[in-house]
């Protein structure tokens, strides 16, 4: 391993980690957070709840982050490379697709 293969690996634990801590904010937020960026979350039937899911949700999202980055402690080769990149394109997919199915159904007040 060189200095950059473990630079690179430390950045990426870095944004793993500031995931985990949006998810940890949202979880203790008062006000409904918002899932999508420049996008006001709609009005909720339970925002404590409603919060708690998104939270555990960024949570997740960020651990699982930082454990795609360790394909990347093999240096600069193109699997593990490529590995990292499509698991977290899969990994942004399924976690659009449980907020908008499970979350944002569940607790999305119906008129």
């Amino acid at each position: 391993m060189t200095n950059g293969t473990i630079l690179g690996f430390v950045l990426w634990l870095a944004v793993g980690a500031l995931l985990a801590g949006i998810g940890v904010s949202a979880f203790f937020a008062r006000k409904e957070v918002g899932f999508f960026c420049n996008v006001e979350p709609l009005p909720m039937r339970d925002g404590k709840g409603y919060n708690r899911a998104v939270g555990k949700l960024f949570i997740v999202y960020g651990i699982v982050f930082a454990l795609l980055g360790i394909p990347l402690l093999a240096g600069q080769n193109f699997p593990g490379i490529l590995i990292s990149i499509l698991g977290v394109v899969a990994e942004t997919i399924a976690a659009m697709a449980v907020y908008i199915l499970a979350i944002q159904s569940r607790y999305e007040k119906k008129p």
